[in-house]
């Protein structure tokens, strides 16, 4: 098992496609069981917007996984859970992803980052400590020792955890992915320093709902200035090779929103595929 790439969302965005489809869900049980045999890559805990309830999203996690694929693949889970946490980037929090990971999380969503330094904490929180000289040594890790529980859902011993339960694409072999949401004005414009200052950064997922607050526009996703910042930011990401998510795909817009650059692609809460699917083959895209 040492050899399998655990993580269904970096195993898609390093395929030959090299896009992941991913939704939000509650961390409800029924949730879990829907969507753990869904065409997803990987799901969101949304628990920004959602009370932070650690004993919900342990025992949603827990029903994320199929039994019966584990002992035919020696995968943890078929669809990858992660979780958004609640902190905005500028509370500095690592709790929140450190409780998430510790409970098996491949991945922390973090809100409103705006800055390097925000940037920067969020990576260090998911990864252990080591000390200078260390191959990989910066982001200097933050995260406490405790691998039980999430070696024992990963079906991993400890020390074979340990050799995973680093950040991707920092770590290639690494299992974590640090998804890091812009969402203001100034976010777009730090983005190439946060790039650039910052290994160990997974993805980046606008967030449209907040930016068209700031920009006097709620919601109003086609407006001129949002359609700008994100373009920039799909351009900014490419240079580096990060991958970049759209929050709203449908239908409707999937094949656009692949033409336009975008690799982690955020659907409606959704079992089934085929309408993408369909949308995808009329634009000649798959």
């Amino acid at each position: 098992m040492s050899d399998i790439r655990l993580n269904s969302v970096i195993r898609a965005l390093t395929s030959g496609q090299r896009i992941a489809f991913t939704t939000f869900i509650q961390a409800e049980v029924e949730q879990a069981v829907t969507f753990a045999q869904s065409d997803n890559d990987g799901v969101v805990f949304e628990l920004e917007h959602n009370p932070w309830d650690i004993r919900a999203l342990r025992e949603a996690m827990q029903f994320m996984l199929l039994r019966e694929q584990i002992a035919m693949n020696g995968l943890a889970n078929k669809v990858t859970p992660i979780v958004r946490i609640p902190p905005s980037g500028s509370e500095m929090n690592q709790w929140f992803a450190k409780q998430a990971l510790d409970l098996g999380a491949y991945g922390i969503v973090w809100p409103r980052i705006t800055t390097p330094e925000q940037a920067y904490n969020a990576v260090a929180a998911c990864r252990y400590p080591t000390l200078p000289g260390v191959e990989r040594h910066e982001p200097v890790g933050l995260r406490g020792d405790a691998p039980m529980a999430a070696a024992r859902y990963w079906g991993l011993s400890q020390q074979a955890y340990y050799k995973k339960a680093d950040v991707w694409p920092l770590a290639p072999d690494g299992e974590i992915l640090v998804i890091l949401m812009i969402e203001d004005v100034k976010a777009f414009d730090n983005l190439e320093a946060i790039l650039r200052d910052v290994p160990g950064i997974g993805c980046i997922l606008i967030g449209e709902g907040d930016l068209t607050q700031e920009l006097g526009a709620p919601r109003q996703y086609d407006h001129p200035e949002c359609l700008r910042l994100m373009k920039h930011a799909v351009e900014v990401a490419k240079a580096y090779d990060v991958p970049v998510g759209h929050p709203h795909v449908d239908a409707s817009n999937v094949a656009a929103v692949i033409e336009d650059g975008y690799r982690f692609l955020m659907t409606f809460p959704r079992r089934d595929f085929s309408a993408l699917n369909k949308g995808l083959a009329l634009s000649g895209r798959k």
